[in-house]
């Protein structure tokens, strides 16, 4: 008899307890006591259970049908072009070489003819407008609301708006923002002064980059040239 827990002496008439007298062939015997020995090595040494017959179906090669199917790549492959950061730079480049031929021409010709045509058009706006939302779809999550009205007065708080513009693209779209506004100001501002025969070249250089100043440089200019024709 075997040694191992699993190793069975088996007979043409051994009895098991509980069972009836079994009568089995000596073959089938055989099967059954090569089958407890591969389980007994199997369970005593880690080794997987070796069959002949499952080793050599295993061993076949697949069909040309089923090999193909598992080397075969899906044919639409989800696959993002560019990551989030990449997204993020190339808006903030592509926004800020947008808007300046706009500034050149209202700062280096602002009484020429393609100057008036150019700054009336609203193209710039609406591609700005465009990839604004774009932008502000990417950079939008569950808690950009409760990050904006933080405060119980739906109020913005400065730590939940310091939170939110800590993702790249947040502060992406915060910049498109601020070329279309900054923009739609200067071209207002170039407007009044072509309107009122003002000088505006400093006024709508400082729009570009100090919005607020140049609005209120250009509010400063139309008064003093006002009490100059006035003192005239």
């Amino acid at each position: 008899m075997a040694a191992t827990p699993y190793a069975l002496a088996l007979s043409p008439t051994s009895r098991v307890v509980g069972l009836p007298l079994l009568k089995l062939s000596r073959p089938a015997v055989t099967r059954l006591a090569s089958l407890h020995a591969d389980q007994a090595r199997a369970c005593s040494w880690g080794a997987p259970l070796t069959r002949p017959d499952l080793a050599a179906t295993a061993a076949a090669p697949l069909p040309a049908s089923a090999a193909g199917c598992r080397r075969r790549a899906p044919l639409l492959r989800p696959r993002a072009w560019m990551t989030t950061p990449q997204i993020a730079s190339s808006a903030f480049t592509l926004g800020t070489i947008a808007v300046l031929p706009f500034y050149t021409l209202m700062i280096a010709a602002p009484n020429a003819d393609i100057t008036k045509r150019t700054v009336e058009s609203t193209a710039p706006y609406v591609a700005l407008g465009i990839l604004y939302a774009y932008l502000l779809y990417l950079s939008w999550t569950p808690d950009t609301i409760r990050a904006m009205f933080a405060s119980k007065y739906w109020l913005p708080e400065l730590p939940g708006i310091v939170r939110m513009f800590a993702s790249e693209m947040t502060v992406a779209s915060a910049w498109i923002h601020l070329l279309a506004v900054d923009l739609f100001a200067a071209r207002q501002v170039y407007h009044d002064g072509i309107k009122n025969n003002i000088e505006t070249r400093h006024s709508v250089s400082l729009c570009l980059l100090f919005c607020p100043i140049g609005i209120a440089a250009h509010a400063l200019t139309k008064v003093l040239a006002g009490s100059t024709g006035r003192s005239h």
